[in-house]
């Protein structure tokens, strides 16, 4: 998103050289910012320009002929929605005007002089960038923004503005799939408001964080330039966060230089973390820090205990609770070591009637051999174990079987043989005895380019996904790894190629590089029904519950095992947080839960 200060209008002239541009923007006087207004006034340029963009409007405030004007139109931002008022003169003392009500956005305004750009020497490969064109392409950008945790979009929005000559919407599809894999939006400033220094910008710049190939946040910056440069616009301003080193680096190596510029927002809910000041530790990990920031946001006070560990005290009204993340004080031992013990929770839900696969304990190598035979296909993992260790999955010889066993007691002494449930990982999540939210996760896998090998694909999606959740999710290049691309017909040293797909790793768990995609929606009843009864016959209040199903929509299901401190953070849109806080507090819940069609 972008934002600079006021730009005094003038008849068009030719490109000036950035210097002379910063100069300029420092230098405008008290004096010369009234002159503005009397110039556009007697120009009859557009006055009070605001341009809605679906999740919320643009105020280019060098358009506003006084400060309380531009005060009062944020004042009027819609509810739900994120204004951005940009180019601000003098932002301090419009700060000053509402002090309680607004604030300065904390981040970089970069720009891009067309003169000085210069296009990629190689195209992009497996995916191309192109117009919003469809209905389903405006859902798929929507969708995209929920993942991103940005505000979300009506569709419609996009349907109905997408020829308008002020705005441009490009999407990245996936050449193989037709997914679209990023988004972003472009404002023409000339068609917006005249602007007589012939600009544009870039906002919205949004990639799916689960996206296979490399490059595509810079493939759309790049074809959003080339589109304003073959309009004849002199530049291309965006705005990026402080801190992220990652995007800048971006545009530093796009031949983007940054401008003191700013912007200025009102100040709500969407915005807390913007202006609520910096987390109360920064080495928190991300499941932590969802609960920590939340309970921040509802005024209660957190006192970090142990960062590493993911240990933090919450206080509000005389009631004090330790967690650790989503595990707290009132989830007891007992059930903590119900959990722990993959064997006892299952006995506990087979007692309650609830379908469990057949399993056994490995140890007596020839019923080993037996069940192996029964069931031609099972998993092998530790019986106490957390974030997919030592699990082997789709395991059919007894070899193989041997070595896997092997792998388990590395994690834990005792191994279990699991029947293999054939169908997709579904984790449900459960808060008070109330289901929350529902995900897919589905195991990783690499797509060939023709040029690199299975390896280096690997390390590349797994460099992605750790980038996408903090550093939580990555694939390890161990035995299982090897043995997954060797069942795929590959060595790790392989050449994959072009556009071929190859499941490197059989376990869908996050922590070994697997993805997930919320079906809350789709869920059969009979799947919410059987996730609250595993956690009562537990007697736990927040679990996460491993289902394999043939269809989230369907009520046949396997529950596979319970994670007493499941990761909270994976669930987005779905308010896991709010609803933990909810249980620990519910003197400060604001909605009500759940909808009438969960229980």
């Amino acid at each position: 998103m972008t934002a600079r200060t006021s730009a005094r209008p003038a008849p068009p002239r030719r490109q000036r050289g950035g210097n002379e541009r910063l100069q300029r923007h420092t230098a405008v006087s008290l004096r010369e910012s009234a002159r503005q207004g009397d110039r556009i006034k007697g120009e009859e340029w557009p006055h009070d320009v605001a341009i809605d963009c679906g999740w919320g409007r643009l105020i280019f405030a060098h358009t506003f002929t006084d400060q309380d004007s531009l005060v009062e139109a944020l004042r009027a931002e819609p509810a739900g929605q994120r204004d951005i008022a940009i180019y601000v003169h003098e932002p301090h003392v419009m700060l000053a005007k509402a002090p309680q009500a607004l604030f300065l956005d904390p981040s970089h305004t970069y720009r891009l002089q067309m003169s000085a750009y210069r296009p990629a020497q190689r195209r992009p490969k497996g995916f191309a960038v192109r117009r919003l064109r469809t209905i389903a392409d405006a859902q798929a950008v929507n969708d995209i923004y929920a993942a991103r945790g940005m505000v979300q979009v009506d569709p419609g929005f996009f349907w109905t503005n997408r020829m308008k000559k002020h705005m441009t919407f490009l999407v990245a599809e996936d050449m193989a799939t037709g997914k679209v894999l990023a988004a972003v939006t472009g404002v023409d400033h000339v068609n917006a408001f005249k602007d007589p220094e012939n600009g544009s910008s870039l906002w919205s710049l949004a990639v799916d964080p689960q996206a296979a190939y490399p490059g595509i946040g810079e493939a759309m910056v790049r074809h959003l330039a080339e589109h304003f440069a073959a309009r004849g616009r002199a530049y291309m301003d965006l705005s990026v966060m402080h801190d992220n080193e990652q995007a800048i680096a971006l545009y530093g190596k796009l031949g983007f230089q940054r401008v003191p510029v700013f912007a200025v927002k009102i100040k709500n809910t969407i915005n807390e973390k913007l202006f609520a000041g910096p987390p109360v530790d920064e080495n928190l990990n991300p499941y932590a820090m969802l609960l920590v920031n939340e309970a921040r946001r509802r005024g209660i006070g957190v006192e970090v205990l142990d960062a590493e560990g993911g240990f933090f005290r919450l206080t509000h009204g005389g009631r004090s609770i330790t967690c650790r993340e989503s595990l707290s004080e009132l989830t007891t031992a007992v059930a903590m070591s119900r959990c722990d013990d993959k064997a006892v929770t299952r006995r506990l839900l087979e007692k309650e009637g609830l379908r469990v696969p057949a399993q056994r304990t490995a140890g007596d190598t020839k019923a080993d051999i037996a069940f192996l035979k029964e069931h031609k296909s099972i998993v092998v993992k530790p019986a106490r174990g957390e974030q997919g260790r030592g699990i082997s999955v789709d395991v059919r010889g007894v070899e193989e079987m041997k070595t896997a066993i092997e792998t388990a007691r590395r994690t834990c002494d005792t191994v279990l043989l699991e029947e293999l449930v054939q169908g997709e990982d579904l984790r449900l999540i459960v808060i008070g005895f109330k289901l929350v939210a529902a995900a897919v996760r589905r195991p990783p896998m690499v797509t060939g380019t023709g040029q690199h090998t299975v390896e280096q694909l690997i390390k590349k999606l797994s460099r992605r996904r750790a980038a996408a959740t903090g550093g939580e999710s990555g694939i390890p290049l161990d035995l299982e790894t090897e043995r997954c691309v060797s069942m795929g017909g590959y060595q790790l040293d392989s050449i994959l190629p072009e556009n071929e797909t190859l499941l490197v790793r059989k376990t869908a768990n996050l922590h070994t590089g697997g993805t997930i995609h919320d079906v809350t929606d789709q869920l059969h009843p009979a799947l919410v029904d059987a996730a609250v009864k595993a956690a009562r016959a537990i007697d736990i209040p927040v679990v996460g519950l491993d289902f394999i199903v043939p269809s989230p929509a369907r009520p046949d299901y396997a529950i596979i095992e319970a994670n007493e401190r499941p990761g909270l953070a994976n669930h987005e849109p779905q308010p896991t947080a709010e609803r933990f806080i909810d249980l620990l507090f519910p003197q400060t819940a604001i909605d009500r839960w759940p909808p009438k069609d969960m229980r």
